[in-house]
């Protein structure tokens, strides 16, 4: 289902612990959102799973270890956050259905009907083109 009111996404934040992060820059690019909201939501108090698209060399993000597909990593996931370009997600589909997390948010700007529809079917929750930080501080911050 697409989830556009602050009732669904109070509840989707509000019920994660654990959020995979693809497409998430390293701290040598701590100055783009893909770095910057993520290290937000880990010092709000998420698990942050870093699925770097790019640098092969790094190993770590935001201390935590990286994995290279979201199939890989060990337990649920309920968040997965795309930080990818809209022409750049289909290929991450059957990955992102595969691990099936509760919840898909693509970040501000990113939008792939195509996709969210494929993810919806598959029963996953999917938020559209906002930012989680923003959601995140609107909705549960300390005001």
């Amino acid at each position: 289902m697409l989830v556009k009111d602050d009732e669904g996404l109070k509840r989707i934040l509000a019920g994660a612990r654990r959020i995979a992060v693809l497409g998430i820059k390293p701290e040598s690019r701590s100055d783009r959102p893909a770095h910057f909201v993520p290290r937000y939501l880990a010092h709000a108090g998420y698990e942050i799973i870093p699925v770097p698209v790019y640098y092969p060399e790094v190993t770590r993000i935001l201390d935590q270890p990286v994995y290279r597909t979201l199939a890989a990593i060990p337990g649920s996931i309920d968040i997965v956050e795309v930080f990818r370009r809209p022409e750049d997600i289909p290929p991450h589909v059957p990955d992102i259905i595969a691990s099936h997390p509760r919840a898909v948010w693509f970040q501000s700007g990113i939008r792939h009907p195509e996709a969210e529809s494929q993810i919806s079917a598959a029963g996953i929750d999917v938020v559209a083109d906002r930012c989680m930080m923003v959601d995140h501080g609107r909705l549960l911050g300390d005001g």
